[in-house]
């Protein structure tokens, strides 16, 4: 998704981590019809197709490699807000610049890896390191998992946004995991649409291009910041970059690890706010990514429970002075789970 915008208003202070990343960012019938017909929420008897998998692979090289802009809508229940995109692939990597059109202006130049967000409601600029996939990055390099949780589908064609695209669906082979639906451009496999459903087959979440031009149209000009030169002397923010990766010692295991998803990694974090480092475990399914942070209980503390924001489910526990807070784009039942099964060893 659109660099964190599922992060910020929904899960407020407590994903602090989660919220920076975003601050510095009903389904059709013939939807519904398709989810049926595979089983969405039901036992799965499909098995995926070679030519649905060599779409999915076409979709992860699209994102990455394809010059491209356009204006995109991320919509959840009745909340609706859109952005503008630019990126580009070169010798040197890729290069992106992506603009928040609703609400407080917010804007975000990307290089490889490494990300900056002008915030120029509070005159600062944000230096961190990307931490997941966006919109319409939605796979990851290597697509070849994905089928051990979900089966992937090809569908009808569709068009949006002026391209016809091919509809590819992701169908989840158990109730640990959303639904997805992509409609990919025909030719350059860039995904235009991406919908997110629920065991119901309702819709929790969509993102979708109104407007976009592919390839030659796309020059270097339309990456230039219109607020670098202006954010000589406002505050830097570098507390992102202030992490420790590797093996540590959180004092925290998971007791029953849910099925599919895997470790990607453990590390410290510094979460502004928090007086001390906060342990950040990454689970993946290949698809989805979950977030579990681990720390002592915070002066004042956010409300214990559920909290969720479209297809971005939080849940928060406390054990003994201790706080787990689960959050990712998981249904609630899956972020309880991972949530309930941390625990403390004993020193």
């Amino acid at each position: 998704m659109a660099w964190s915008l599922m992060s910020e208003r929904c899960l407020k202070r407590m994903t602090a981590l989660t919220v920076r990343a975003r601050a510095c960012r009903s389904a059709a019938p013939a939807v519904l019809a398709l989810f049926g017909a595979l089983g969405c929420g039901s036992s799965v008897a499909a098995e995926t197709a070679p030519d649905a998998m060599a779409w999915l692979r076409k979709i992860a090289a699209a994102s990455r490699q394809l010059n491209y802009a356009g204006t995109f809508v991320y919509q959840h229940g009745r909340h609706v807000e859109s952005s503008r995109i630019v990126h580009m692939s070169d010798a040197g990597g890729e290069h992106e610049k992506l603009e928040t059109l609703d609400g407080p202006p917010r804007e975000f130049i990307r290089t490889n890896e490494n990300v900056t967000c002008y915030v120029p409601e509070s005159k600062t600029v944000i230096i961190e390191k990307r931490t997941s996939r966006k919109f319409p990055a939605l796979m990851p390099e290597h697509v070849s998992g994905i089928t051990d949780n979900y089966v992937v589908a090809k569908g009808g064609q569709d068009r949006v946004a002026g391209y016809d695209c091919q509809v590819i669906t992701l169908e989840p082979k158990d109730n640990l995991r959303y639904g997805h639906q992509y409609c990919v451009e025909l030719v350059s496999g860039l995904a235009l649409r991406s919908r997110t459903f629920n065991e119901k087959g309702e819709m929790v979440d969509l993102f979708v291009f109104n407007q976009l031009t592919i390839g030659s149209g796309v020059t270097r000009d339309l990456l230039k910041s219109r607020y670098a030169a202006k954010s000589k002397g406002w505050h830097i923010d570098r507390a992102a970059l202030d992490l420790r990766e590797g093996p540590i010692d959180s004092r925290w295991e998971s007791k029953s690890p849910l099925a599919g998803f895997r470790k990607l990694t453990e590390m410290k974090r510094s979460i502004p706010g928090r007086a001390a480092p906060v342990s950040h475990v990454v689970y993946s399914d290949g698809i989805a990514a979950v977030s579990v942070f681990l720390e002592p209980m915070p002066q004042a503390p956010p409300a214990v429970g559920a909290t969720y924001q479209g297809a971005v489910n939080m849940y928060v526990k406390s054990s003994a002075d201790q706080m787990v807070t689960v959050v990712g784009e998981a249904p609630a039942r899956t972020i309880k789970q991972i949530a309930e099964s941390f625990t403390a060893r004993p020193r």
